[in-house]
């Protein structure tokens, strides 16, 4: 990166109602990692009364079916903008009742069906058991190729057309407990189920978040400035195929 100046854009949306397990540790994490090379952040805290603005990256949380029910409609008020931010490169990531609110609609049991934003090509119905444990998950563009996490849900999201794995799992449910896969990435919008919270424990992935972030911004690739991991790296590899 050199002497060159840096900045990024992250917000959150609905922290007050999405942020189940720990999921602001995501956004710890992303504004640390930026801060500790030099990276100005400018960060925003969206609610739902609040106007969305262009942003380098998008995060929203988890929550249960009320927390869901209470934001689906105002998230889908934002649809047309948020599509647009897409298709303009923004990077999204979406935890747990948040990344199925990326796909087309998440049916709960014996109510009316929440509509999604479609950001992604996949949709989610209310399951009868319960998904909780560790996971370990294969990945096919990072470096490590593991992502590890916790899973708490019991939503079964099946994915379609262009949208793909987030991983592959090996060790736990993933987003169905039927087809091992985890998680969902299309373009630069991406969606897990693993809480607790996620990029802490993979923290390659946060990096990989950020120099898409970067290059949203400035039309180019940026390659990150190398950090001491070894104590993040530790952690990570001490949770591969754990045993729930």
């Amino acid at each position: 990166m050199g002497n060159r100046a840096l900045k990024i854009s992250i917000a959150h949306l609905y922290p007050e109602l999405l942020n189940l397990y720990g999921d602001i540790g995501n956004i710890i994490t992303l504004k640390k990692r930026c801060e500790w090379r030099g990276i100005e952040v400018e960060f925003e805290e969206i609610h739902t009364k609040d106007t969305i603005k262009e942003h380098d990256l998008y995060f929203i949380g988890g929550g249960q079916d009320k927390q869901q029910e209470e934001v689906a409609d105002i998230l889908y008020s934002h649809k047309s903008f948020l599509t647009e931010e897409r298709d303009r490169g923004a990077v999204f990531l979406g935890i747990c009742g948040g990344y199925q609110l990326f796909g087309h609609y998440y049916q709960p049991h014996d109510k009316d069906k929440l509509k999604g934003l479609s950001l992604m090509d996949a949709y989610t119905v209310a399951g009868n058991k319960r998904f909780i444990g560790n996971v370990t998950a294969k990945t096919d563009f990072l470096t490590p190729q593991t992502l590890v996490g916790f899973e708490n849900h019991s939503g079964l999201t099946y994915l379609q057309g262009e949208t793909k794995p987030l991983a592959i799992i090996t060790t736990g449910n993933g987003n169905n407990g039927q087809d091992k896969t985890e998680g969902a990435r299309y373009k630069n919008v991406f969606g897990t189920y693993l809480h607790g919270s996620f990029l802490p424990k993979n923290t390659h992935f946060a990096d990989y978040l950020i120099e898409l972030a970067l290059e949203k911004r400035y039309g180019e690739k940026i390659k990150l400035q190398q950090l001491d991991d070894k104590i993040e790296m530790e952690t990570h590899n001490s949770l591969i195929n754990k045993a729930y």
